[in-house]
Order: structure tokens, then sequence, then C-alpha cells
């Protein structure tokens, strides 16, 4: 390869790679994406291939736990990480509580505030009888809207009531005023809602760890005392957070850009120290310079040998404060910027799906999404 095409080369794809950096100045953004087509520009083919995207497209996983995962999607453009965004929060099935039958409620809470809680209280089962359960047609103002059967409404029945323990009235004379050891179900709790299976649901639903139940037991529903009943039926059905936010499977779906630090001038010593605490802990590493580096002409470290340098150890970590750009001495020194196409997201689920298949669930949906417009498209141009 002859030395002006190599040149050529690298100039190029140091000119592409700068394209990915979104700039973070001290008080401005530049090199945002302005134009209709993201990433693309004048004189350049880019058309779309598969190949070139399998080729540049990356998931990389940081964090997988059952209720919170962090991975990152490289090579796609805020749009398509936007669209997993929103159907993480709006448009994955799960189940919850709709409709209260209230019996008997003598406690403090009026029965529209008791039903409101109650809804709100995230569900688990097992996942392919969740799968299994089909769509409820809610009633509107032109028919009455479906029949509850056991493939598409799961009843739940909650029966508590407030009594005094044995010896507890003595106590309470003595001065006793502990709620725990003076009555019975002083508290209501998650716990204690009953799954009440119909039909085939014993079978899709087996106990004891696939029934329908809270996904945290220790959600506080209601206090009560000697006296004070509570005693409901609830009728669970299937739903996405457009309907309403207690069938949203996330607690939390969101993603930032990685950011980017380039350290284009030496910081060494004192100033080391002091540029290592404008970012959080873990961001910026202090390492020794190297008797090598102190003899090489014009590397900046001359001189130096064995004093700190700053390095760049995780990116990730950062939150980009912007805070080494209040310091005269580093803003002619570093780069502040976010990657473009490195979309970092935190996943946090309810319970009702693992987090890491919520994501797998979205670019279901997506597909089908994209198979309809398709087939929309179709039957346009055969029109």
């Amino acid at each position: 390869m002859a030395r002006d095409e190599w040149i050529l080369r690298e100039h190029s794809a140091q000119k592409l790679q700068d394209r990915k950096i979104i700039g973070i100045n001290a008080e401005t953004v530049t090199n945002i994406a302005s134009s209709e087509f993201p990433n693309q520009n004048a004189g350049e083919s880019h058309h779309w291939d598969i190949e070139n995207f399998k080729k540049n497209f990356h998931v990389q996983f940081h964090k997988n736990d059952p209720f919170d995962s962090t991975f990152s999607l490289i090579g796609i453009d805020a749009p398509i990480a936007n669209a997993f965004r929103r159907i993480l929060i709006s448009e994955i099935s799960t189940v919850a509580i709709e409709y209260v039958y209230v019996v008997n409620n003598t406690s403090i809470i009026q029965d529209e505030v008791l039903a409101a809680r109650l809804g709100l209280i995230p569900l688990k089962g097992d996942r392919e009888g969740l799968k299994w359960m089909r769509w409820f047609k809610r009633p509107t103002e032109d028919s009455d809207g479906g029949v509850p059967t056991d493939y598409n409404t799961v009843v739940l029945g909650l029966d508590v009531e407030c009594t005094w323990k044995d010896g507890a009235k003595e106590k309470a004379r003595r001065g006793e005023n502990d709620p725990k050891i003076l009555y019975n179900n002083s508290s209501v709790y998650a716990s204690q809602i009953t799954f009440r299976p119909t039909g085939q649901q014993s079978q899709r639903f087996p106990a004891p760890d696939g029934i329908i139940q809270a996904v945290n037991p220790d959600i506080l529903i209601a206090k009560l005392r000697p006296g004070q009943k509570i005693s409901l039926s609830m009728h669970c059905i299937k739903g996405i957070g457009a309907d309403h936010a207690k069938f949203s499977p996330v607690a939390t779906a969101t993603y930032r850009l990685l950011p980017h630090i380039d350290i284009i001038k030496p910081i060494v010593g004192a100033s080391a120290r002091k540029f290592s605490k404008c970012f959080p802990k873990g961001v910026i590493n202090l390492e020794p310079v190297t008797a090598e580096e102190a003899s090489r002409e014009g590397s900046g470290y001359e001189g130096y040998e064995g004093e700190p340098k700053a390095v760049v150890l995780d990116p990730m970590k950062d939150t980009v404060s912007r805070e080494c750009l209040r310091h005269d001495e580093f803003k002619s020194k570093v780069k502040l910027g976010r990657i473009r196409d490195h979309f970092i997201f935190s996943v946090e689920s309810t319970g009702q799906w693992e987090s890491d298949e919520l994501f797998l669930e979205s670019v279901r949906v997506l597909k089908v999404k994209c198979m309809k417009m398709k087939k929309g498209l179709e039957e346009m141009i055969r029109q």
C-alpha cells in the first residue's frame, strides 16, 4: 500500500471517528445530528446493507440481575434506541389488578383509594401461564365488554380482620402500645393476597412458585385496629403501559450515550491529582510516568519520571459534569464528549419479566410493528 493511500485511509478513519463524538463544552454542545439522515454526509454511500449492520452492531452486557440489567447497544441510531425504550415502558403486556369488588371495608382507607393501591402492586406468576392468558375485552360505550373466564381473568382475594391478641388488653392498660404485640393483623401486607384459581389456571400457574402473587410480599396495603376488616375480590387482566402505568413491566428504562474523555495534553503531578478529583471515582486513574516516556523528546513527560500522570480508566462511570472545564489549567488539555452510536441502557424490571427478557421482548414487538408496516405498504402499492 502506498504511503499516501495509507495516510488518506487513516485520515478518513479518524474523520469518521470524530463524527461519532458529540462535543461537550463548558456551556455548549456541538456536533449534534441535525440532518434528516443521521451520520450521513454528502458524497458518501450510506445505503442500507444487512451485512454492514451485522458487522457494526454489538451488544455488551455490563450487569444482568433478574430485576436490574445494564447493557450497551453499539452501532445504531437514536431513533431505534428510543423505540426500544418506549416499547419497554408502554407496549409489553403484563398482568395487573383491574377490578376490585369490595365486600367489606371498615378500615380508614376509602374504597377507591384502597383499590388504587391494590392496582399498583406488581404481580408475578408462571411466565408460560402469563403468555397463555388472552386479552380481556373492556366495556365501552357501545358494548358491555367481555365475559371473565379462566383464560382472560385471574381472581385474587384479600380477607383480613384485626383482633386483640390473648392478654393484649391487660398489656395495653399497663402502657404497652406496640400494635404487633397487641393485635393480630394490625398491618395488611401484599403477602396476604391469595390466589383463587379457576378452570385451567391450577395447571397454568402451578403452586407454590408459579401462582399469581405479589412480587414483593412486604408491600404495606393498610393498617387495621380491632373491629376493622377488609374483605374483597380482585380481577387481574392483561394490559400494556400505554393503557395505565400499573401495566408497565419496568420501574425505569433509560439510556445514555457513552461519555468520551480525550486527554490531548499530558496532565502530571499535582495537576493530575486535581484532575482526577473532577470526575467520579474510577473514571481517571493515576499512573507513574515511565522512564521511556520521560526520556522521549516531545512526549510532554520530560523530567517527570515517577510522577503520577492522569489516564482515562473507565469513561462509563463518568456523569459528564464538566467540572474539569471550570479550571483554566485543564481547558486546553482535555476534550469531553459522548459517542453518538453507543447507548448504555438501564432496565429495572418490576418483577413479572426478568430484565434481560424484557429487551428481547421489545425486539419482538418492534419486529411485529415492522412486519405490519411492510404489509400495509405492500397493500398500498397493490392498490
